[in-house]
């Protein structure tokens, strides 16, 4: 049987003459309407702009070979690093905390007195994964909570809230549920919003959750302490 050439098998209109919605259905070889969505597996095929440039274009491919097939994406090349806020550099001029201490690498979104979110890349060598467990690593609770705590200080010790150093604690947790455990080679994704301040007593009260994979791992309700110089 022979084979099809491409322009025949899809309906490419000229960018240069306008058609209508009735030329397209007639024009295409297939048995659905041109309000239904075409799904082709191995390629997704979306038009952007098509009213005014007419123009279709195929995702998710570095090149197309000669004979028209679609180069994937090496894996290397999909996934983007995440934005950098604050380097470790501004968290080490914020955060009183030193290694083995320090449990925030990047922050990657904030928002004055309100919020923000950091994340903290788990390893191997972690100094905490040679005692938990050594047959099988898995990150500390207590230290997920630590972790967490510590984005709420980069939250706290803001001037946009007026928190200092010197006299800044963890005052409680309530709530605080472990759904998953985190492993060696997770990456902790922990957000921490500021729920209510009363600057006359220096207490705040934060709701945070960590997330690996889009999953909740940790959540919590925590309540900091604060004090002037």
């Amino acid at each position: 049987m022979a084979s099809t050439p491409l322009s025949q098998r899809f309906f490419i209109p000229n960018p240069h003459t306008s058609i209508s919605k009735k030329s397209i259905e007639n024009a295409m070889p297939f048995s659905f309407s041109a309000n239904q969505t075409l799904s082709l597996s191995r390629s997704r095929i979306f038009s952007t702009q098509f009213k005014k440039t007419h123009k279709m274009f195929v995702g998710n491919c570095v090149s197309t070979s000669n004979d028209g097939t679609c180069a994937e994406t090496p894996i290397e090349l999909k996934y983007p690093a995440f934005p950098t806020v604050m380097d470790i550099e501004k968290i080490r001029k914020i955060l009183p905390h030193r290694f083995p201490f320090l449990l925030v690498d990047r922050v990657v979104e904030y928002n004055p007195g309100v919020s923000a979110v950091a994340i903290k890349n788990v390893t191997i060598n972690d100094n905490f994964f040679p005692g938990h467990f050594p047959e099988r690593p898995i990150m500390p609770g207590v230290l997920m909570v630590e972790a967490m705590a510590q984005v709420g200080g980069v939250v706290m010790l803001q001037p946009e809230v007026g928190g200092s150093r010197e006299n800044f604690f963890f005052a409680g947790i309530d709530k605080v549920r472990f759904r998953k455990p985190v492993v060696a080679g997770d990456t902790l994704v922990m957000r921490m919003t500021l729920v209510k301040l009363q600057k006359r007593f220096g207490i705040a009260k934060m709701e945070g959750k960590a997330y690996v994979g889009g999953e909740v791992v940790c959540e919590g309700e925590f309540l900091m302490a604060m004090g002037s110089e």
